[in-house]
């Protein structure tokens, strides 16, 4: 019994804790600040606990609402004609071309580096002449080399994506 009655106060105490007041302020520069502690030009912001949404000024919008819908491209904006689009999507085809020929060379060098470092153990000698592996040395290398093998496997992926969306 004592114990339910211990975590029910302590529930009550730390759910008074998590509704703590949040002041914002704004300085000079604009950059934005947030605190629990009021401080001089500091706003408090109102929050709604139920449904984790801020309101400052009637800015209110939950943190996990949809985001808007895209609207329509306004008639004073600038436009580009067909040819010069098509142009350019060529130049940028041929610029993402080359980096993905450029991205698949680097992996086959890091796939020949690693192959080399595994090839090559880490190894110390002592005074007397007699030789050890250095196992923990050897597996940092070989980390290293694994993360620049997967670095440029996942740079050769996201240019073939970016590629096939253009097609």
């Amino acid at each position: 019994m004592k114990k339910h009655l211990f975590f029910a106060i302590s529930a009550l105490f730390f759910s008074h804790l998590a509704s703590a007041e949040i002041y914002k302020h704004v300085d000079a520069d604009g950059r934005v600040t947030y605190s629990n502690v009021k401080s001089k030009g500091a706003v408090r912001l109102e929050i709604d606990q139920s449904s984790s949404a801020v309101n400052n000024g009637g800015n209110t919008k939950p943190n996990n609402a949809a985001p808007n819908k895209r609207t329509a491209t306004p008639n004073s904006f600038p436009r580009v004609d067909k040819d010069t689009q098509a142009q350019r999507d060529s130049k940028r085809r041929s610029i993402l071309q080359t980096e993905l020929d450029a991205e698949k060379e680097a992996l086959e060098e890091a796939k020949k580096a690693y192959a080399e470092g595994e090839a090559k153990p880490e190894v110390f000698r002592t005074a007397g002449g007699k030789t050890f592996r250095n196992v923990p040395k050897f597996e940092e290398k070989m980390k290293g080399l694994q993360e620049n093998v997967d670095i440029h496997q996942k740079n050769i992926e996201l240019l073939q994506k970016e590629l096939n969306s253009l097609r």
